[in-house]
């Protein structure tokens, strides 16, 4: 398939600081490695990198040495429940699905996340400054992702980044379950395909009778689940196929071609056994969680040597830990036991960066250090990918958030300098 062609709406997020980081090994992920770089924000946004010495830095930007460290961008978590599905909370803090029907495109995940969850705090300890927050996998259509920064607002609508993001749906075992002990449809594999068909009828025929009545002047009754739909269809989001057997994944990509829509898969566990098929398509897949134990059928075959597998074939990845599956600051980990397992160290860190941000229409903000992006900066000890490194500091859109010595900065104090 080929490169997105959808725009998620940019968001102001909460205001930025300046700040320039000198003297480490600064690694922006869409350019190559620059060994005593420099970084600099102002007003929460990159406006140069590049090596000591050819950069200027603005009179009086505060400046921090990095050297013997290196500089990153802050991860991207592709696929998280952060917020909705709240640790150590049970059923007070589960909002992750909405379970009394299987077409439930018309929730949002934004109108649930909960930024005081500890997962935020933990997020920033693992160098990870953006998550992608969806709904479960309860129902063939979950709902409404967001992209949010994981600090630095005084609500969640201070942190998002893209408000229209994507549409969470799954195949499988979960909504077949779900529903098969309701005894309503779908409780098979082919109930759940044909409620998305359906849903996607509904929304080409509401589109027709919508761009008719706007053409004709006449009033026009919105219905909040079929309009996300049309905005899969029209490329504005993409879909969120969840998906871990490979025939699982093949009904993902026949549904694709049927409406014609941008498919990401997510989970993928099986993908590996159809990669050149994957890979001819240009489908992305968002993989994991990888430490796991296989606790149903459709993971027997969960292997993190999968991900090299992927990737050798030519198939674009990001690694997710689908929090609090995995507590989202292992996202690193991850990405470190799939290097030991063969993943190439570079495409590893790129799916935690730029390949996510590209996926889902991020990219425009976050994913790199390039001029014009925000300034979501990390510091690393070493190497992220040893697993002796760890995360110095932290810096979303120029202000930093976080320190190993510190610890995260109270949120009275997110908008001080």
């Amino acid at each position: 398939m080929a490169a997105s062609t959808f725009s998620p709406v940019p968001t102001p997020s909460s205001p930025g600081a300046s700040v320039a980081l000198s003297g480490g090994l600064v690694r922006p992920m869409n350019a190559p490695d620059i060994p005593s770089g420099v970084v600099v924000v102002v007003d929460g946004v990159v406006t140069a990198v590049g090596a000591a010495g050819s950069v200027a830095v603005p009179e009086g930007l505060t400046v921090v040495d990095t050297t013997g460290k290196v500089v990153l961008p802050g991860f991207i978590e592709s696929h998280a429940h952060l917020g909705v599905s709240e640790e150590a909370r049970g059923w007070a803090g589960n909002d992750v699905n909405e379970m009394t029907g299987p077409n439930q495109a018309g929730v949002r995940a934004i109108d649930a996340i909960d930024i005081d969850e500890e997962g935020f705090r933990d997020a920033l300890a693992g160098g990870v400054t953006t998550a992608v927050v969806k709904p479960g996998s309860g129902n063939p259509i979950g709902g409404q992702t967001v992209a949010i920064k994981t600090w630095g607002g005084r609500t969640v609508d201070e942190q998002v980044i893209a408000d229209a993001v994507s549409i969470k749906s799954a195949l499988g075992e979960n909504p077949k379950r779900v529903y098969g002990e309701k005894k309503e449809t779908p409780s098979t594999r082919l109930g759940v395909a044909k409620v998305i068909r359906q849903a996607f009828i509904a929304a080409q025929n509401y589109q027709a009778k919508r761009d008719h009545a706007a053409k004709e002047g006449t009033p026009f009754e919105r219905d909040l689940t079929l309009e996300p739909l049309v905005d899969v269809l029209t490329g504005k989001l993409a879909w969120d196929q969840h998906s871990h057997r490979h025939d699982d994944i093949a009904t993902a990509i026949r549904l694709a071609d049927e409406f014609g829509y941008r498919l990401v898969i997510n989970h993928g566990t099986e993908a590996h056994k159809i990669a050149d098929v994957i890979a001819e398509r240009d489908i992305p897949v968002i993989y994991g969680p990888t430490i796991t134990t296989r606790s149903k059928v459709e993971l027997v075959d969960r292997d993190v040597s999968n991900l090299a597998r992927l990737a050798d074939a030519g198939v674009r990845i990001a690694i997710t830990t689908d929090h609090p599956v995995v507590p989202i600051d292992h996202l690193i980990l991850q990405a470190t036991l799939a290097v030991k397992e063969g993943l190439d160290p570079v495409t590893a860190i790129e799916a935690l960066t730029v390949n996510p941000a590209s996926f889902l229409g991020l990219d425009t903000r976050v994913g790199a250090l390039a001029e014009g992006l925000d300034g979501d900066v990390v510091v690393w000890t070493g190497d992220p990918l040893d697993a002796t490194s760890r995360v110095d500091r932290v810096y979303i859109a120029g202000r930093e958030v976080y320190t190993h010595a510190g610890g995260v900065r109270e949120r009275a104090e997110r908008f001080e300098d």
